[in-house]
């Protein structure tokens, strides 16, 4: 049985005077439809994406949108840590203040294991992983220093509990998000700073449908227990939640946006 989407949301000014910065944000996945929900929010928001000429479209639609105040658009490629801190820098000296990072960079690929080369491994790892470490250290140090508290949501999934073949790198790269997201939240919680992760299964976005086969999508979303793909702002929604003072107890945390948990 498959069930229909139910309706968007309209914000509720959850987010008023904060600014966000998000990763891979470029685009109609994830990332692009959480920056959207940050700033119906109100929130004030750094996009940003290794992808140059699709984040200056993004920038321009979101800008025309919320205003130009409200949106700037940073260019950033998670496996140089130059460009990471260059990112943040952008933020406090456009915005003021860094109060909400969403780390949603990754990268995935399919390869069996005994198929799979040093370079697709370190790739994925690089980006999926070691990407995420980077983000969540330099917002870290930012809203250490600054005493005001802070949140970091990470972007694992679901693939870090199961095991799909395939996906040995992709599995190994999500399951580590979720280990770094749980030591960084006892170490930030010290300073007031929360930091937590949304573990979605599958969100549907055109990007998805060019690199998996039909067959495989087939499968996977006959997994889901609403028989349909997650819409990419369903998971946001969530990234919203943990983002305001709604979740204020909550760090250290890894929700499953799917009905596929451990």
């Amino acid at each position: 049985m498959t069930s229909a989407p139910p309706p968007y949301l309209p914000g509720h000014q959850l987010l008023t005077g904060r600014c966000a910065v998000v990763t891979a944000a470029a685009g109609a996945g994830i990332g692009g439809a959480t920056a959207r929900r940050l700033l119906e929010e109100g929130a004030r928001v750094v996009i940003s994406d290794a992808h140059a000429r699709r984040l200056k479209e993004s920038g321009a639609e979101l800008a025309a949108e919320f205003g130009t105040e409200r949106v700037t658009a940073r260019p950033c490629d998670v496996t140089d840590d130059d460009q990471v801190t260059a990112l943040f820098e952008h933020a406090e000296e456009h915005h003021g203040r860094l109060d909400i990072v969403v780390n949603n960079a990754g990268l995935g690929g399919t390869a069996d294991l005994v198929d799979m080369t040093d370079e697709q491994w370190n790739k994925v790892l690089d980006v999926t992983l070691n990407g995420t470490f980077r983000c969540t250290r330099a917002a870290l140090r930012r809203m250490k220093a600054a005493g005001a508290g802070g949140v970091v949501v990470n972007n694992a999934s679901v693939i870090g509990w199961r095991a799909q073949r395939g996906q040995a790198h992709y599995a190994a790269a999500k399951a580590g998000v979720m280990a770094l997201t749980r030591c960084a939240a006892v170490e930030a919680a010290a300073y007031g700073v929360r930091v937590n992760a949304v573990s979605p299964s599958l969100a549907m976005h055109p990007h998805l449908a060019k690199v998996t086969t039909p067959e495989l999508l087939e499968e996977l979303t006959g997994r889901e227990a609403f028989g349909r793909c997650a819409e990419p702002w369903e998971v946001a929604n969530v990234i919203v939640f943990l983002a305001s003072g709604y979740s204020s107890y909550l760090t250290g945390e890894v929700l499953s946006v799917s009905s596929q948990h451990p």
